[in-house]
C-alpha cells in the first residue's frame, strides 16, 4: 500500500505529532510505502491567488477558469504540481489534524483550495441529460481510499446527537461528502481522539494501539456507504434524491448514506 499523509500541526511534538509519527513506523514496518506532507514544516501558502497560475490568470481574476488552464498547460506552481502527483501515486490519504472551530486548520484547508483544482479534482466529465459530470463516487481520486485522524479537545458527549456541537459524523460530513467524496475517494469512518488536551502518557498507550490497530486495516474496512450521484439514487439536473429512498426516520445529511 502506498501511503500519502497530509499532515496539519504547527508543533512537531504534539499528539498530532505523534500520530503522524506512529503512521510512519507502523505503515513502514508493515511493508508499506509512506509520503508525508508536513504542511507547516513546507512553509504552505494557504491562500489562492494569481500567482498560482502565471500567465494563465485571467484579469480580474476569476479562480476557477484560471485554476483550470493552468492546470491544463501544467503550469501550476511546482508545490501544487508534487501534491497532486502525491494523490496520484497513492493507494491510501491520511490526513492527520486537530479539529479548529469545527473544522480542518486553515494551512489544511488551504492546501485542498490550491491542489484541488480545476479540471484535477472538479470540472470532471461530462454533463448531459443523464450525468452530472464525474463527482461523488466519481472523478480523478476513484479507487483510492481517505481517512481522517482527528483531535477534539472536548468530550465525546459533546458530540453526539444531544450534545451541544452536535454529532460528529455531521461536523465532518463536510469534508467527508464534499471535499474527499467529491472527487472520487472512498472514505473510511474517522478516527477521532476526544479530550485530546488531556490525554495521559498512560492513555497514550492504549490510544497508539487503537490507531496502529486501524492503520493496519485500512486496506479492508469498509468505507462510508455514501450515494453515487450518477447511480440512479439523484434526480438529474436537479441533483435531489428521489423519494422513497431513504430510510425511515433518516434525515439531514443521513439521507446521503445507504441504509445497510
Amino acid at each position: 500500500m502506498k501511503t500519502l499523509i497530509v499532515y496539519a500541526h504547527p508543533e512537531p511534538r504534539s499528539l498530532n505529532g505523534s500520530l503522524k509519527d506512529l503512521a510512519v513506523s507502523t505503515l513502514q514496518a508493515a511493508g508499506h510505502e509512506v509520503r508525508v506532507s508536513d504542511l507547516y514544516a513546507m512553509n504552505w501558502k494557504a491562500v489562492v491567488d494569481a500567482a498560482d497560475f502565471g500567465g494563465y490568470a485571467t484579469s480580474p481574476l476569476r479562480v476557477t477558469p484560471s485554476s483550470g488552464r493552468a492546470y491544463d498547460a501544467g503550469a501550476l506552481t511546482p508545490e501544487v504540481r508534487a501534491e497532486q502527483e502525491k494523490l496520484l501515486w497513492a493507494d491510501t490519504v491520511i490526513f492527520q489534524f486537530p479539529l479548529w472551530w469545527y473544522t480542518m486548520p486553515a494551512i489544511l484547508k488551504g492546501w485542498v483550495d490550491r491542489v484541488f483544482s480545476f479540471h484535477f479534482a472538479y470540472g470532471v466529465g461530462v454533463h448531459d441529460e443523464t450525468r452530472y459530470g464525474e463527482r461523488f463516487g466519481e472523478g480523478t481520486l476513484l479507487g483510492r481510499r481517505a481517512v481522517l485522524s482527528v483531535t477534539i479537545g472536548g468530550p465525546e458527549s459533546q458530540y453526539t446527537d444531544r450534545g451541544i456541537n452536535g454529532p460528529i459524523e455531521d461536523l465532518l460530513f463536510p469534508i467527508h461528502h464534499g471535499i474527499l467524496y467529491y472527487p472520487g475517494l472512498e472514505v473510511l469512518p474517522p478516527f477521532v481522539l476526544y479530550r485530546a488536551d488531556r490525554i495521559s502518557g498512560d492513555e497514550f498507550a492504549d490510544v497508539a494501539k487503537r490507531w496502529q490497530e486501524r492503520l493496519l486495516t485500512l486496506e479492508t474496512t469498509p468505507p462510508i456507504a455514501f450515494r453515487r450521484q450518477n447511480s440512479g439514487d439523484y434526480e438529474i439536473p436537479s441533483l435531489r434524491l428521489r423519494e422513497g429512498l431513504e430510510a425511515p426516520g433518516r434525515s439531514g445529511f443521513d439521507l446521503h448514506v445507504r441504509a445497510g
